[in-house]
């Protein structure tokens, strides 16, 4: 009996969240749908913070696999990237975005969950020595999981980072 008061109320709270211009959403996807962004807010949003990118290619072009793009990315990946600047203090270089060429899936770089780091001693210490060790990832490379569930992934020469919220921002 109390299990199916609580399923009721879990229900008519659902109905109110999700019913059209009523709720806080139009239908049950857009609740779990990511806020994209465009490259001009994300290059605004790293610059404000002191996060620098690059590319092989010297561009932004999501179709071309040499640039560096931001185009689509998530908001909050962005503000992940942001919340490790400030967190970390370390110089913190974008060598990959949501360009063509990387690995797909749901919660790839062309999705806007990902975004490729260069090295450094500073940030690897503090990944080492912040977040969890989880094991290997799939293709062998060590992986290490912070506190808010984002995955950071050392590929050997750059950091691959997951995205799956702000990082506590």
């Amino acid at each position: 009996m109390k299990i199916r008061s609580v399923l009721s109320a879990l229900a008519l709270v659902l109905g109110v969240l999700f019913a059209p211009g009523v709720g806080l959403f139009s239908s049950a996807s857009d609740a779990f749908a990511a806020t994209k962004i465009s490259q001009a807010t994300g290059e605004s949003m790293f610059r404000s913070v002191g996060v620098t990118w690059s590319s092989s290619g010297g561009c932004t072009n999501r179709n071309n696999s040499t640039c560096t793009s931001f185009d689509q990315l998530n908001l909050a990946t962005a503000q992940g990237a942001q919340t490790l600047k400030r967190a970390t203090g370390c110089a913190l270089n974008i060598t990959g975005g949501t360009e063509t060429g990387h690995a797909s899936g749901t919660y790839s770089h062309w999705n806007g969950y990902k975004l490729d780091f260069g090295k450094n001693t500073c940030v690897t210490n503090y990944v080492h020595n912040t977040f969890a060790y989880i094991g290997l990832r799939g293709d062998g490379y060590p992986m290490y999981q912070s506190g808010s569930g984002n995955i950071y992934t050392d590929e050997g020469n750059h950091w691959d980072v997951l995205y799956y919220n702000c990082g506590g921002c």
